[in-house]
């Protein structure tokens, strides 16, 4: 079974009429936070299924240079960042 992270997050209306929001997400005893920039209309369900999106297309990416493939279409996402606590 598939362990399922606990997210948190603050979300801060910035000048540029975006949304900078900070989540907590608490894996067991790992802990790690972060940031997502997104647009200002977003609901909280919405914030909560954009940062679960970006966790596993981060994974795939992670699983993909394990393995010494590249594909075309991966990029840096400069909308997320996600650090260790």
């Amino acid at each position: 079974m598939k362990n399922i992270p606990d997210i948190h997050f603050t979300a801060k209306p910035l000048s540029s009429g975006n949304l900078q929001v900070k989540f907590y997400i608490h894996q067991g005893r790992k802990t790690s936070y972060g940031y997502l920039l997104t647009r200002s209309d977003c609901s909280e369900e919405e914030i909560l299924d954009e940062i679960k999106k970006r966790l596993a297309r981060r994974a795939e990416s992670r699983l993909d240079l394990l393995r010494f493939t590249f594909k075309n279409q991966w990029k840096d996402d400069h909308q997320f960042f996600l650090y260790s606590a």
